[in-house]
């Protein structure tokens, strides 16, 4: 996954998803993300809210350099994370991309 987080996220509007043996093979070197509904996920602890709020703040940029914005549960010392990609109709390599981001980040 290291070498993921070095790339940035492309427009993907008119490719398939991912199909699932990709996205198992990406998953086998991603640790603690899952597939769930549709969507890959991963749930961060924290030591208290300020540390949550910190990784969300980071995240969020991210995500806003990236152009590709996750679905956020955040609780006080927690951030579950979900990305798919919608252009795609399900799961894309930018997911990964930015899964392999925030791991960094949170690294």
């Amino acid at each position: 996954m290291s070498t993921l987080a070095s790339r940035h996220c492309q427009p993907l509007e008119g490719h398939p998803a991912m199909q699932a043996d990709e996205i198992a093979a990406q998953l086998a070197q991603a640790p603690g993300w899952a597939l769930v509904d549709g969507a890959i996920q991963k749930r961060y602890d924290f030591a208290d809210y300020h540390r949550t709020m910190a990784f969300v703040n980071a995240l969020a940029w991210i995500a806003h350099v990236e152009d590709h914005h996750p679905d956020l549960l955040v609780s006080y010392n927690r951030c579950t994370v979900r990305f798919n990609t919608h252009s795609v109709g399900g799961i894309s390599i930018n997911d990964f991309i930015c899964a392999a981001k925030l791991d960094a980040l949170s690294a």
